[in-house]
């Protein structure tokens, strides 16, 4: 019977990642920013946000003491927003409930907002080489190929014999190189699509590989449809060239990023934007252009935005001011958190305004 572990660190001797950037001093607080970046998401997108994340906020005090604004800055472009917030919080928690130092057990941290089982295990096993098993999607890859384990990981039957296996597998020594090892061979080798069987060490023992139904694990996710939704994104401009930029509420989509304001109706009449934006944003506008929607998917549903060009005309009350909203130059790009696809349409307003120049 194939040693499962000893394969693993036989291979990652050779061939595993030891030069990734939180491999560097992988204290608690540098691998835990990884791990919460590397959430659905692949390593060569996190590496240049994770050096420039590190070299703004280095420990988790600098972190605690910054604004959620200038964390979200640094996060812009990655998405699930709710991890920043996250990582914000529990830096704030760590600095203010336990003196700067992080927990250093799996129930300690699990505590913390946005840290799971399996990540809370990760921190301590690869800062701290405890001994405790992880299951991110690389390894229930791995395990639902190698044991030829039916059904979609998430579901709960198939989650509970993934964790035995994991419990089970990780050995008592070297468990950070396993907890790595056993990771870089999902990113690298058992990949979702066009895994590498001929050059994996566990091949001998694959019972996907075996039984020649690679492809058929792990088991896909139940197909459900994905709901639409629709709303109109106001680009309102001034005399100076300027956008209007509202903040959003700290939860929900886009929780606490920039963005355009949205008018709440899917179909713009223009008279009653004309309306509301007197009522909601105390200005006269007028309407320029409606331009191209644009659709933007989410984990649960898809967003369909109606960008709707507009000019203020003049202000008729002093609604506009406030932190809630400022006035953006997008000729400078100032250091705003935005979402993605306000980002875009920014983009393309500076373009089409250089175009009339």
């Amino acid at each position: 019977m194939m040693d499962f572990s000893a394969a693993l660190l036989a291979w990652f001797d050779r061939h595993g990642r030891k030069d990734l950037p939180w491999q560097v001093d992988p204290t608690p607080y540098r691998v835990w920013v990884s791990e919460i970046m590397l959430q659905q998401t692949q390593v060569a997108t996190v590496i240049p946000y994770y050096q420039r994340f590190m070299a703004s906020f280095p420990h988790v005090e600098r972190l605690a003491a910054a604004p959620l604004d200038e964390v979200l800055q640094h996060w812009a472009g990655l998405g699930y927003y709710a991890r920043a917030r996250n990582l914000h919080r529990s830096a704030r928690i760590i600095q203010q409930e336990h003196q700067g130092t992080f927990p250093d057990t799996l129930d300690g941290l699990q505590a913390l907002p946005g840290i799971g089982r399996s990540t809370a295990a990760a921190i301590l096993a690869l800062s701290g080489g405890q001994r405790h098993a992880i299951l991110d999607g690389n390894v229930k890859r791995v395990l639902s190929r190698f044991h030829a384990i039916d059904g979609w990981p998430g579901a709960p039957r198939v989650t509970r014999a993934l964790w035995a296996l994991a419990e089970g597998l990780t050995p008592r020594r070297r468990v950070a190189d396993y907890t790595q090892a056993i990771m870089d061979l999902g990113a690298t080798l058992c990949t979702r699509a066009r895994p590498r069987c001929q050059d994996c060490p566990l091949a001998g023992g694959c019972q996907a590989r075996l039984q020649n139904r690679v492809a058929d694990y792990p088991a896909p996710r139940p197909r459900r449809d994905k709901p639409g939704k629709a709303t109109t994104m106001l680009i309102l401009t001034n005399g100076a060239g300027e956008v209007l930029l509202e903040k959003r509420p700290p939860t929900g989509i886009w929780g606490g990023l920039w963005s355009l304001p949205e008018y709440p109706r899917e179909a713009p009449d223009p008279e009653a934007v004309r309306a509301w934006c007197r009522q909601e944003l105390g200005c006269e506008i007028e309407i320029r252009a409606q331009w191209p929607a644009v659709r933007h998917s989410f984990t649960h549903f898809h967003l369909t935005i109606t960008p709707l060009l507009a000019h203020s005309l003049r202000r008729v009350s002093g609604i506009m001011e406030g932190e809630r909203r400022v006035w953006y130059n997008v000729a400078q790009f100032q250091h705003r958190a935005l979402a993605a696809p306000v980002k875009r349409l920014l983009e393309e307003l500076h373009t089409r305004q250089g175009e009339t120049t």
